[in-house]
């Protein structure tokens, strides 16, 4: 059921030190350590932001999939693997692109089931929340297999 009006969600940060410590967040459920990753030079502890946008694009596509696939009385099981790329040019890091490699695990495999889904993978990743608000500064990508359950 869609709720009307506007929601508010809030995040509570401390950092503890140089670039090389570590912090924490809070939001909502999520409570974390948060740090830069070892790839870029930091201690890569816990998470960081580069995890937390690929988590935040990876679910909110599961989610609207499953959403779509169900009010389409499609019957599945989701398996997403997503990758996101950074770019390192001159020491500036540029999140460049998502890839979300979908399997679709169909309860009854047909060619109307499977043609839906198809459609829908693709759907999904344009009505997302998160993806929109990349549009335009993150490639996303979306690579679909459909099996049988």
């Amino acid at each position: 059921m869609a709720m009307e009006g506007q929601h508010i969600f809030t995040l509570n940060t401390s950092w503890n030190g140089d670039r090389n410590a570590s912090g924490e967040i809070t939001c909502g459920n999520l409570k974390t350590v948060v740090s830069i990753p070892e790839e870029m030079g930091g201690p890569g502890l816990g998470t960081n932001p580069d995890e937390m946008l690929l988590g935040a694009a990876a679910t909110c596509y599961l989610i609207s999939l499953a959403t779509m696939l169900d009010l389409s009385k499609v019957k599945a099981k989701l398996h997403l693997h997503s990758e996101g790329i950074v770019e390192v040019e001159k020491s500036t890091f540029t999140y460049k692109k998502i890839i979300h490699h979908i399997k679709i695990v169909l309860e009854n495999y047909n060619e109307k089931h499977i043609r839906i889904a198809n459609r829908l993978a693709l759907k999904a990743e344009q009505t997302c929340m998160i993806s929109k608000a990349l549009k335009g500064n993150v490639e996303i990508v979306v690579n679909c297999s459909i099996v049988e359950s």
